[in-house]
């Protein structure tokens, strides 16, 4: 039941004789436990630590639920707490909170001769560690160079507040994660578009995501309020602290026909059924259900930002024109899609050189003219 309405591990809905809906959080052996307060706000976060730790949730357990525990200086754990309390109001908090939970996870495992990792001195963390726990905390290329990624930002930072001296991290080279996010086809916008009709949630994160180009962190926060004379402006959260980007985007008016016909909330367009903002977490758990609705398990969010990039790429757009749309910052992203677009084009324009020199009069297709009916002509 939990996946079906999109709630946490453990918390289940019932109803009762008054047709009301409540929510508990309940493990086997257990008595169930009510929860009260609303789902998707941190006081239900708190309240659902309380309930898997066991004790009555009040203001004061909540608190003690998130007090850390006492670390020895120089420790990697200090090193953490330093890190993520120092960096708060300089890094996205979604990305911060991501890096936290890897962190959290190296902390707590230990070493082959039984020493939590967290209670080690950080000066004597070498290359050699840092790749050792690539390879054994994660599976994959991807969530590997995740591990590597996280503690060299936490290191970099160490190095230039005078923390630490070197960062074990630099200069380990990139495991290749393949072409990363399936990019969304037309086949597939379209078997999505038959599944969630116009004037559904599904429909709105698809067009929303689809002709703004935003991340998931900025989807779960962008609302009427961030419209202005028919323009999207917002600050992206990944990136408004570092760069201070902002992005302007005009309102296509698909979207803004689907908006019109949908239901949105008092400060975002999306809410979730309890008529409450969306966390990023509970938004793309939600765009997973409906993605797998549609009989599309291979497609995500981010599959569709990298899909808008390729087909503004294909339509001639400029590397500055996606930094503008996208919010990229460097010219690093936006190469991957205007590479890849005149590659193309440059194809299609020297193919026919590979005839020999007595047929290159045969032109390539995409050397023909066309009509404005749209037939080629000989």
């Amino acid at each position: 039941m939990s996946k079906k309405n999109n709630l946490p591990k453990g918390v289940v809905a019932d109803r009762d004789r008054h047709n009301n809906v409540r929510l508990y959080f309940r493990v086997k052996g257990q008595p169930k436990v009510r929860l009260t307060e609303k789902p998707d706000t941190p006081e239900f976060e708190k309240e659902l630590a309380c309930a898997r730790l066991g004790v009555p949730y009040n203001e004061t357990t909540a608190v003690k639920t998130e007090q850390k525990r006492i670390t020895k200086e120089h420790t990697f754990q200090w090193l953490v707490e330093q890190y993520c309390s120092r960096v708060k109001s300089q890094v996205n908090g979604t990305l911060l909170g991501r890096r936290r939970r890897i962190f959290d996870e190296i902390s707590n495992s230990t070493t082959a001769a039984g020493h939590r990792r967290g209670d080690l001195d950080f000066r004597m963390m070498t290359r050699k560690h840092v790749i050792e726990l690539r390879d054994t905390l994660r599976d994959t290329p991807g969530a590997q160079n995740e591990i590597v990624k996280s503690i060299s930002a936490m290191f970099g930072w160490a190095v230039e507040a005078a923390v630490a001296t070197v960062n074990p991290a630099t200069k380990i080279k990139k495991l290749d994660s393949g072409d990363g996010f399936h990019a969304w086809t037309e086949e597939e916008v379209k078997q999505y578009e038959e599944r969630h009709p116009v004037g559904t949630k599904a429909r709105l994160m698809l067009h929303l995501a689809m002709f703004t180009g935003l991340r998931l962190s900025d989807l779960a926060i962008a609302g009427k309020q961030h419209i202005q004379n028919g323009w999207l402006v917002i600050r992206p959260k990944k990136t408004g602290k570092s760069s201070k980007v902002v992005v302007e985007v005009p309102i296509l008016p698909i979207l803004q026909k689907t908006i019109d016909a949908s239901p949105c909330g008092d400060l975002t367009f999306l809410v979730s059924e309890w008529n409450a903002p969306f966390t990023v977490n509970s938004l793309g758990n939600k765009m997973r259900d409906w993605c797998d609705q549609a009989g599309l398990p291979q497609c995500s969010t981010h599959g569709l930002r990298k899909a808008g990039a390729t087909i503004a790429a294909n339509n001639g757009a400029t590397d500055e024109e996606l930094m503008a749309i996208f919010g990229w910052t460097t010219k690093q992203q936006t190469t991957l899609y205007t590479k890849s677009a005149n590659r193309r084009k440059l194809a299609g324009k020297a193919m026919h050189k590979l005839l020999p020199e007595q047929k290159q009069d045969e032109k390539s297709p995409t050397d023909l003219p066309v009509e404005e009916s749209g037939t080629k002509t000989a």
